[in-house]
């Protein structure tokens, strides 16, 4: 069997059998194998949490509490700050907003899509003093809702929480990143453009956030930002987790209208978990540019 296809037999699979795993997971199950970006995350996350837990040890409630809370103090960094909860529900501190949050009582709080977030945690916590939590809130470095991911470890009657956001292009972004590919492409060629698409330096490529380019005469790639390695394989015949001729979906779109938009199943570089991806296409001359976005 030459190379390139039992390559792309082995994408195929991977993807295929990572798509079999639950979407859903049960509080004590372990957490699905995580991508660079996100392992980088969830360890600066576990650090302010041992940070915090030894910090609430050794100086007491109070003096901890209030540290949690300053905003300008070593428990608060863009997006990773501590919160802790008392077992009857109340806030003590909230790093992400120690105004609205921090001193009520928050036994009622729920998040972005109407998850009861405290009382879920006041129950996973009645059984197991460490475990975490996937939520949607707003991210205070970016300003917007996005999927967040909270460990969390009791200390007394005291339930330490700090978590870390899932990195997640949105739809608008995708767009500007298509067009942005388009017109390097357009201004600096195709050699240049492919090698800048490839690199991960090439300012093309952002979290779960890269850029691919199909041939349309060959259905070869000639760049991809998520796997470069596999430039210049011929993907005509490549199927989704699903088993959805995506390629040539693609193909068969952009020779129709020139762009639009493929649904399919596909690898997360981010979070590496199958996901439901959204890939924005367009037709330069004999090439398909694509940039997606993925949704749990």
């Amino acid at each position: 069997m030459p190379r390139h296809r039992f390559s792309l037999l082995t994408i195929a699979l991977a993807c295929a059998l990572a798509a079999t795993a639950p979407v859903t997971q049960a509080a004590d199950a372990a957490p699905a194998p995580m991508g660079t970006v996100e392992r980088g995350q969830a360890r600066r996350a576990a650090e302010l949490l041992t940070t915090a837990v030894d910090y609430l040890k050794a100086n007491g409630p109070e003096k901890a509490f209030a540290a949690f809370n300053d905003t300008k103090g070593p428990f608060v960094n863009g997006a990773y700050y501590v919160f802790a909860v008392g077992r009857d529900g109340f806030m003590h501190a909230n790093g992400g907003s120690p105004l609205g949050l921090a001193g009520k009582a928050a036994i009622d709080l729920r998040d972005a899509a109407g998850k009861p977030l405290i009382r879920d945690l006041l129950e996973q916590a009645a059984t197991s003093p460490t475990g975490r939590l996937e939520y949607h809130w707003r991210n205070p470095a970016s300003n917007r809702v996005e999927s967040k991911v909270s460990s969390y470890q009791k200390v007394g009657d005291v339930i330490l929480c700090v978590g870390y956001y899932t990195p997640r292009a949105s739809l608008e972004e995708a767009q500007d990143l298509l067009g942005k590919a388009v017109a390097f492409l357009k201004k600096s060629g195709p050699d240049a453009a492919f090698a800048a698409f490839n690199d991960p330096q090439g300012g093309f490529m952002h979290d779960d956030q890269y850029v691919f380019v199909i041939g349309l005469d060959d259905g070869r790639y000639r760049a991809t930002g998520a796997s470069p390695q596999l430039t210049g394989m011929d993907v005509r015949g490549l199927r989704d987790a699903a088993g959805k001729p995506l390629v040539q979906e693609m193909i068969t779109l952009v020779q129709q209208k020139d762009k639009g938009t493929v649904d399919y199943m596909w690898r997360n570089p981010a979070t590496n978990a199958v996901e439901a991806k959204h890939s924005l296409i367009q037709r330069v001359d004999q090439l398909i540019l694509g940039v997606g976005y993925y949704s749990r």
